[in-house]
């Protein structure tokens, strides 16, 4: 049930508080749905009436009624109610039922959403990355230059103006982390990309958000409408000079990088210096062609051994990006 779309509703029978868990994919044909606990029935063309009303014009100065404008009845009418439900799935890590949003996005799955949702990953990661050899360490740095790499990352940022943007705060959460004498607290904060690394945007001075060390373990990767709320966009737009439409928008490849990636010389110099990480390059490689529609192993046709482009395309199949 990992990767199943759930319904989740309340049942309307006036008397009843239950709520309902129904596989999204059982109520396409025939609707009817019994509820367990008193027995009422969700079915096509049931309604259930919430209370009857009469719309009535008055005269101003008497209160008596000049006319009715309109009566009748509110119904909720069953099948729009059922279909109207939030989405929901279970994690499956801790087994709980929780709206699609709890989770992070992953394309290749029923639910367009990852098994496990943040709160697990994040703990769940917290206890891997003990067991990770330094083989596999040096390999995510590795991944990491990479993308700083492709995303035309150049210069030091003022780390300063970020703490200053800031307050000294985590902008999640608020903790200080600052001393009394306003310099930064080791072990604290990290600088987060407000847009990701892995959509290949830069670390830069308007492009950083200072975090606490958990809330930056959690944001790692996402888009900022993916994690924070309409306020906390509004107000990282003021802060960093992002614009607001872009951080509520769905994850966007960096545009300098993808003009970067045209050039048939600077793929063929990714292709030499990441030879080893092939597996990073052919998933990047997926990333910008499912985000972008831009074909990177295009511009040299020819070159890249056709292994490449087939094992390419066999895992954007897969939704492996």
């Amino acid at each position: 049930m990992g990767d199943v779309p759930l319904k989740v509703f309340e049942c309307l029978n006036h008397e009843c508080t239950n709520f309902l868990l129904v596989r999204a994919d059982e109520i396409g044909g025939e609707l009817s749905i019994v509820c367990p606990a008193c027995g009422f029935v969700l079915e096509d063309g049931g309604a259930t009436r919430f209370y009857s009303y009469r719309l009535i014009r008055r005269d101003p100065e008497s209160g008596e009624t000049i006319e009715v404008i309109e009566e009748g009845d509110f119904d909720v009418d069953h099948r729009q109610y059922v279909e109207n439900a939030p989405m929901y799935k279970y994690c499956i890590i801790c087994n709980a039922a929780k709206p699609l949003a709890a989770f992070d996005r992953h394309g290749a799955r029923q639910t367009g959403r990852q098994g496990e949702c943040r709160q697990c990953k994040t703990s769940y990661n917290s206890i891997k990355n003990q067991t990770r050899t330094s083989d596999q360490h040096r390999e995510a740095a590795q991944k990491r230059r990479l993308y700083v790499d492709v995303s035309g990352a150049t210069g030091k940022i003022n780390s300063k103006e970020i703490f200053r943007r800031f307050d000294g705060k985590c902008f999640q959460c608020e903790k200080q982390l600052v001393d009394e004498n306003g310099a930064p607290i080791a072990g604290t904060y990290q600088l987060d990309h407000t847009l990701p690394a892995y959509y290949l945007w830069p670390l830069t001075t308007d492009n950083g958000t200072l975090l606490c060390s958990e809330h930056n373990n959690e944001k790692s990767g996402k888009w900022p409408a993916e994690y924070y709320n309409d306020e906390r966009l509004r107000r990282l737009q003021t802060l960093t000079g992002l614009d607001y439409e872009l951080l509520k928008a769905e994850p966007t490849i960096n545009p300098a990088a993808i003009e970067h990636l045209q050039d048939s010389g600077n793929v063929q110099a990714l292709l030499t210096k990441y030879a080893a990480y092939m597996d990073e390059v052919v998933k990047l490689r997926n990333r910008i062609l499912k985000h972008a529609g831009v074909d990177i192993f295009s511009v040299v046709e020819g070159i890249i051994a056709e292994r490449w482009v087939e094992e390419a395309d066999a895992q954007l199949k897969a939704g492996n990006i």
